[in-house]
């Protein structure tokens, strides 16, 4: 019996350790807090608050000692061009924001989210009638899907596990003005692209309706995702959708070949408009679809690398 209780001890400390572990409420509410602030003027690509969004992704990631994979520690600098709508200051110095958690492995999982918005309604693909000089705070877009990445980074550095993948953490910059921070990452990488096995998008995650549920898309990229998916449940309500291309940061990764899953909650009144405020975001529902994420890429790591299927 003397032998059995350390044994007991030890399982009931790494349970609750485990239980403990996974996406807080909480912390997913503090990040959004900071991120959609009317102080952060929404975040707008060039705007000293889009830099002050990296910065703070930057400072978590060195929180949770992750190895820089930028091209200047953390960051990948890129120059961003406002298309949309005519403007003096057309072109844009940004970033994205790069973490990599070294597991040794010959393959790795790129996990993302995008940090800036609209900005004050002077960049384009404002919803509001006037928009200009309204912060757009972006709670749900994207603001949502970047504190779903920290707290990604928070679960697969504190988990206690070495997992079988390399992980890369990337908040891209300047998705509102046509995917431009992925698309110059996969032109650039970091890591050699052939070494990715899949990549997992975050975009609009805060605003969970039960009706609908949340969209899990990039189902048909690989033959391998149904076989994922099998025996994965939760407290929220789930769909898939086989399209790999779309309107956010994966789609850069599909047009590379490169399997994608893509987590939305859909639609809503306040898109793009200034009243997508944070008080409006449902922490507890983002909590549980973080933890669809984090089964399904559970599930994806006990196979070798996954191939690639063109969605027909």
């Amino acid at each position: 019996m003397k032998f059995l209780l350390p044994l007991l001890l030890s399982f009931l400390t790494f349970n609750a350790f485990s239980q403990t572990n996974y996406p807080a409420p909480g912390n997913l509410k503090r990040h959004i807090d900071y991120l959609a602030a009317d102080q952060m003027k929404g975040r707008g690509t060039g705007s000293r608050q889009n830099s002050k969004a990296a910065k703070y992704v930057a400072r978590q990631f060195k929180n949770y000692q992750l190895e820089p994979k930028g091209t200047k520690g953390y960051f990948q600098a890129f120059t961003s061009r406002v298309r949309r709508v005519v403007v003096a200051d057309s072109l844009r110095e940004t970033c994205n924001v790069l973490g990599f958690l070294d597991n040794g492995a010959e393959y790795t999982i790129v996990i993302g989210a995008h940090f800036d918005h609209l900005g004050m309604g002077r960049q384009g693909s404002s919803k509001a009638e006037n928009p200009e000089g309204q912060i757009h705070n972006g709670a749900d877009d994207n603001a949502s899907g970047v504190a779903g990445l920290l707290e990604l980074t928070r679960y697969f550095t504190e988990n206690g596990t070495k997992e079988p993948y390399n992980f890369l953490f990337i908040a891209f910059g300047a998705e509102e003005l046509g995917l431009q921070g992925s698309r110059y990452f996969v032109n650039n990488p970091t890591v050699p692209l052939d070494r990715i096995d899949f990549m997992t998008n975050m975009d609009m995650i805060g605003r969970y309706n039960p009706d609908r549920g949340v969209g899990i898309g990039g189902y048909g990229t690989s033959a391998s995702w149904p076989g994922i998916f099998e025996g994965v449940t939760s407290e929220v309500k789930f769909f898939t959708d086989r399209a790999g291309s779309g309107g956010s940061d994966h789609g850069s990764f599909y047009a590379k070949e490169i399997p994608v899953l893509f987590f939305h909650t859909g639609g809503h009144d306040d898109y793009h408009k200034p009243t997508d405020d944070a008080d409006k975001v449902d922490a507890e529902a983002e909590a549980a679809i973080l933890k669809i994420e984090i089964d399904l890429i559970e599930n994806a790591m006990k196979l070798p690398k996954l191939e690639f299927q063109e969605v027909k």
